[in-house]
């Protein structure tokens, strides 16, 4: 088991600083999550095909989702070079490895849903 600091210690400690506050700032977010859950299952995965995974998303929200996912390194964005326009995504080596973690909670959630 972990040894907890003292509570003293509580007002030294700033939050912005842990592992666990950039891991969250990473996945924050109504989509990013399922985003990366549907790359997971399906790579590679369009534009259209997304957002049609997530149901009720907007065009806009999409793409911005999708932008900080690529800016954060956890995705990849594949632009073919023909018409119409071919996009596809996925996940990089980084969101490959924060997937085992999410795996983690769809296990916890799957074992914690009330029937």
């Amino acid at each position: 088991m972990r040894e907890h600091p003292s509570p003293e210690d509580i007002t030294k400690a700033r939050f912005e600083g842990t592992g666990y506050s950039y891991t969250l700032s990473l996945i924050q977010g109504k989509h990013k999550m399922a985003i990366l859950y549907c790359l997971m299952e399906y790579q590679p995965v369009r534009f259209n095909q997304m957002r049609r995974y997530l149901g009720n998303v907007a065009d806009k929200t999409l793409s911005a989702n999708l932008k900080e996912l690529e800016h954060d390194g956890l995705i990849v964005r594949t632009e073919y070079p023909q018409v119409p326009p071919k996009v596809e995504y996925t996940l990089t080596e980084l969101g490959d490895s924060l997937m085992e973690v999410l795996d983690q909670l769809c296990l916890w959630g799957a074992e914690h849903k009330p029937a």
